[in-house]
């Protein structure tokens, strides 16, 4: 068994300049440029989320919107922080654990709580809706453990994504939003395709969105080893 990779002697600083400091706001004062905007990208993926928590308890469709913007917020932060940390020339492994903590919640639990606001509401719909979460979550840890071993491009930069970038369920997002302008939501037409009943009645534990599916793809793809996505 191979033994982990040790940090490099820039990242040691780095900690140990977080490690160093004192007082109460050190932590705070001592974020790059880059970390404040991917900070911005959790921002945006936990105002989706109370947003959607607010279409729920007033069915307001402003707040509705709203949760379909943010995410797509969220992205243009996530492309940002890169560029800003090679044009400050400071990147970090605490930025690395921020990007990846933002994106989870950008693109992860925001798409998973918009597609319950939108209709996957059943029993079995919320399961397959925490395995999405949980397969982004488990994806962006191997990025994290495993960028150092795939091959690079000219840039220096990853010449590819080994299982689908969890940035692209906004893909899923885009069509959410589309069936909410339909009016193909939950409280007014309902999703397309219906569900299926694997068990038990109408209503009950056994219950599944057809929609559901394409979720559970998704997730199954977003931890593939074999699917390799070229980097744009």
């Amino acid at each position: 068994m191979s033994r982990p990779k040790s940090p490099s002697k820039h990242d040691q600083d780095v900690l140990h300049q977080y490690q160093d400091t004192e007082g109460h706001f050190s932590l705070v004062r001592n974020f790059r440029l880059a970390d404040l905007v991917t900070i911005m990208n959790g921002f945006c993926g936990s105002f989706s989320v109370f947003s959607s928590a607010r279409y729920l308890i007033t069915n307001d469709p402003d707040y509705l919107w709203s949760a379909f913007a943010f995410p797509l917020a969220g992205l243009m932060f996530d492309f940002l922080d890169g560029k800003v940390a090679r044009w400050r020339k400071s990147t970090s492994l605490l930025g690395q654990e921020l990007d990846s903590l933002a994106d989870l919640i950008s693109f992860g639990v925001a798409p998973a709580l918009l597609a319950f606001v939108c209709g996957l509401r059943t029993y079995l719909d919320t399961v397959v809706l925490t395995g999405f979460i949980c397969c982004g979550l488990a994806r962006l840890a191997r990025f994290n453990a495993t960028v150092a071993l795939v091959p690079k491009a000219k840039g220096g930069k990853a010449a590819y994504f080994e299982g689908l970038p969890i940035p692209s369920s906004l893909g899923l997002v885009a069509v959410l939003s589309y069936w909410a302008k339909n009016g193909w939501i939950e409280g007014q037409q309902g999703l397309p395709w219906g569900t299926i009943l694997l068990w038990g009645g109408a209503g009950g534990s056994g219950e599944l969105h057809l929609v559901s599916v394409i979720f559970g793809c998704w997730a199954a793809a977003m931890v593939s080893k074999t699917l390799k996505v070229p980097k744009l």
